[in-house]
């Protein structure tokens, strides 16, 4: 391994472990960051290890957890009794979230959106207050689950590099 080379890892590791750092600030794209790592040290080596094939496992898992990103936190509050109303609520929330309130407002946004539109759908604040939280177990059980692909993939591509 050349000069050359561990130093495209390194970048490509940089970018990977950013890409980790968006599964707890939603405003990085987690898993296609590290998607993007490995595709990048793909092109720049010829494929010779980090292979097609393994780039399209790569990108069925981002696939993966994009699709588990944005149905989490609207399964988890389903799951908790929401309604219509919630859903609405936790979609409008994360739009507000991410203009007024950054990478916390796309946490917070969704759990307060959830709460807010089910009361406004007749909802009282128990059943509300317990769809709310249904929405923030989903955006956990989603972190959770893209943290664990994250840690594969990366785990793989510096098994794929180095073994």
């Amino acid at each position: 391994m050349g000069i050359w080379e561990i130093v495209l890892f390194a970048i490509s590791l940089v970018i990977m472990i950013v890409g980790m750092a968006g599964i707890v600030i939603p405003i990085i794209p987690s898993i296609p960051l590290v998607w993007l790592g490995a595709f990048l040290y793909a092109v720049f080596t010829h494929f010779e290890k980090v292979t097609w094939m393994v780039l399209l496992i790569f990108a069925l898992l981002t696939i993966f957890s994009i699709v588990l990103e944005n149905l989490g936190n609207v399964y988890g509050a389903k799951r908790f009794g929401a309604t219509k109303w919630g859903i609405l609520g936790s979609v409008v929330g994360t739009g507000v979230g991410f203009y007024m309130g950054g990478p916390l407002g796309l946490i917070l946004g969704p759990v307060v959106g959830t709460v807010i539109f089910e009361i406004i759908g007749g909802k009282g604040y128990k059943g509300a207050l317990k769809s709310g939280l249904g929405n923030f177990v989903g955006f956990l059980g989603g972190s959770l689950v893209k943290l664990l692909i994250g840690i594969s993939m990366i785990s793989l591509f510096i098994w794929k590099v180095f073994g």
